[in-house]
C-alpha cells in the first residue's frame, strides 16, 4: 500500500467535501483526481481512506441537519411506545413520517447490491465517468425547468420516495451525482425545492453508512496501514468542514432554482476529461 501524502489527503478531502453535496458527483471527481494523482506518482488512496472521507461528509450532514435527526430519533422511540400501547396518532407527526419515507426511499439500493463490485469497477473507466458527468449535467439542466412543487414530508407519497430512491440507486454509478439525481427526482415528483434538498441529504445517511460498512469490510480484509491514519484524518477533517459549508450554500441556492449552474460545470468537466484522457491514451 503506497504512502498517502498529506497534500494528497487534503486535496482529496477538499474534493470530497465539495462534490459530495454540490450536485457534481463526488465519486466521479474522486475517480478523476485519483487517476490524475496516480499519473503524477503521488499514489492512489486505499479503500479505507475512501470510507473515512465519506464518514467525514456524513459528519457534515449530521451537523447541518441535527435538529431533524434529533427529532426523528425522539419520534422513533415515541413510535415504538405508541405501537406497544396501540396509540399511534393519525396523521403521523412529520418527523415520524420522515423516518418511513427514508426507509422506503432506501429500499431500491438493495437491488444494486448484487452488482456492487461491477459498479465500483466502473470508476477505473475514466471515459464512463466523463460521460456520466455529462449526463448529470443534463439532469440538473432539466431540474430548473420543472414546475415548482409543494410536497413535503406531510404530503409526499410512498411512490414519490421510491422514485427518488431509484434515482439514488442509479447514482451509485461513478460520475452520476447522488445529490443531483435525488434532488432532480424530487423536483420531478413535485417536492418543494427546499424539501427536495433536505430529503436528499437525510436519505444519504443510511446509504453512506451501509456502503461504508461494506467497503470497510473489504478494506480490512485487504489490510489497513494504521501508520497512515493521522494523514487520513487530515483529509477527513477537510471533507467535513468543506462539506458543511457546501450544504449551507446549496440550501441558499435551492429556493432560487439555479441548479442549472452546476449543469454547465458538469458538461465542461465531462468534456475536458474525455479530451484529456483521449490525448493521454493516444500519446502513451
Amino acid at each position: 500500500m503506497e504512502l498517502l501524502s498529506l497534500l494528497t489527503s487534503i486535496v482529496l478531502g477538499f474534493i470530497q467535501g465539495v462534490s459530495e453535496f454540490l450536485p457534481i458527483s463526488s465519486s466521479g471527481h474522486l475517480a478523476i483526481a485519483e487517476y490524475v494523482l496516480g499519473q503524477t506518482g503521488l499514489g492512489t488512496p486505499p479503500d479505507f481512506f475512501d470510507v473515512l472521507l465519506h464518514l467525514g461528509t456524513l459528519v457534515a450532514v449530521f451537523a447541518a441537519y441535527w435538529a431533524d435527526i434529533k427529532a426523528m430519533v425522539f419520534e422513533l422511540f415515541h413510535g415504538i411506545g405508541d405501537l406497544v400501547h396501540h396509540s399511534t396518532p393519525t396523521p403521523l407527526p412529520p418527523a415520524r413520517r420522515m423516518i418511513f419515507l427514508i426507509i422506503v426511499g432506501t429500499l431500491p439500493l438493495f437491488a444494486v447490491l448484487p452488482f456492487k463490485d461491477k459498479i465500483e469497477g466502473l470508476s477505473s473507466n475514466i471515459y464512463f465517468v466523463a460521460v456520466a458527468l455529462i449526463l448529470t449535467g443534463c439532469l440538473l439542466f432539466a431540474s430548473d425547468r420543472v414546475r415548482r412543487g409543494r410536497k413535503t414530508e406531510r404530503s409526499a407519497t410512498m411512490l414519490d420516495v421510491i422514485l427518488v430512491g431509484i434515482g439514488q440507486a442509479i447514482a451509485t454509478c461513478p460520475g452520476i451525482s447522488r445529490s443531483g439525481t435525488t434532488i432532480t427526482a424530487g423536483c420531478f415528483v413535485g417536492f418543494e425545492r427546499k424539501f427536495a434538498v433536505r430529503f436528499s441529504f437525510l436519505l444519504s445517511i443510511p446509504a453512506v453508512l451501509g456502503a461504508n460498512i461494506l467497503t470497510l469490510k473489504d478494506a480490512a480484509e485487504a489490510g489497513i496501514n494504521w501508520g497512515n491514519v493521522p494523514v487520513y484524518l487530515a483529509g477527513v477533517l477537510v471533507a467535513a468542514v468543506v462539506g458543511y459549508g457546501c450544504i449551507r450554500l446549496l440550501k441558499m441556492i435551492a429556493d432560487k432554482g439555479k441548479f442549472g449552474w452546476f449543469a454547465y460545470y458538469c458538461w465542461a468537466m465531462g468534456l475536458l476529461t474525455l479530451v484529456v484522457t483521449f490525448v493521454k491514451n493516444t500519446t502513451a
